[in-house]
């Protein structure tokens, strides 16, 4: 299948492991020209590597600390300027921040910071750009809606979720879709800290997971390729579950 992505300009947040690097890695194989965004810059070294090696385009690189103030707006305006527009924007940065209930203010701002404010800051300074051109497709990278315990990410994901369903219902008529993708046990650096076996895995796929295994980075990247695509253009507004048919609840 033709993913009509061929020239397209992409910008990948959170690259430098996990299911931001394997979409970034997806995104170049369809012929994209990638800007990648991380704190560890010799990863995403690795990763410009990678794809120029399987026969895609140089990749930008674009080594950021997002919790800084204004961290968004100069990301932004670095990929514009790199890549002169940005079709897609793939928000994967972020992460779990378990808290317990006397956790902080400062935890909490800090959580609720990267997980929801810097990914709608970034979307906003990217969406003008994209109703000039009649094109967008943004993918955010979310989280679970069924907590089992406090974690600042889990409300930062939820309230990202409300957003752009709101949002993308202002943006449709300008022919830019937003859809948000919620990773189950998705194997990636994070998840193998807290399933570091064989065994440990083992056993939570058998007690939760119907199919019975973890993912893998590329079911979930294979996923987010497609809704960045153009064939994709009247899927927008969704939250879709990536996880083995772990979540319980039918909405």
């Amino acid at each position: 299948m033709d993913l009509q992505l061929q020239g397209r300009c992409a910008l990948v947040t959170g690259a430098s492991q996990g299911i931001g690097r394997e979409i970034a890695r997806g995104l170049a194989r369809e012929g994209a020209r990638v800007a990648v965004v991380a704190r560890r810059k010799p990863l995403l070294e690795e990763l410009a590597a990678q794809i120029v090696s399987a026969g895609g385009v140089a990749p930008v690189l674009i080594e950021a600390d997002f919790y800084p103030e204004n961290a968004s707006e100069s990301v932004a305006a670095r990929a514009l300027a790199a890549l002169g527009q940005v079709d897609i924007l793939i928000n994967a940065a972020g992460g779990s921040r378990p808290i317990t209930f006397d956790a902080s203010k400062a935890q909490w701002d800090e959580g609720m910071t990267l997980n929801f404010w810097r990914i709608r800051e970034l979307t906003h300074a990217i969406v003008p750009s994209m109703k000039q051109r009649h094109f967008g497709r943004i993918v955010n990278l979310t989280g679970t809606s069924e907590p089992k315990m406090l974690n600042a990410a889990f409300s930062a994901k939820a309230a990202l979720h409300v957003w752009a369903k709101g949002l993308s219902r202002e943006v449709a008529p300008h022919g830019i879709t937003i859809n948000s993708l919620q990773p189950g046990r998705i194997r990636s650096e994070q998840i193998d800290k807290r399933y570091p076996t064989d065994e440990a895995r083992r056993e939570f796929s058998q007690a939760e997971i119907p199919a019975g295994r973890f993912g893998t980075v590329e079911e979930i990247g294979n996923l987010a390729v497609f809704l960045a695509s153009p064939l994709a253009g009247y899927v927008t507004g969704t939250v879709i579950p990536v996880d083995g048919g772990m979540s319980r609840f039918a909405f």
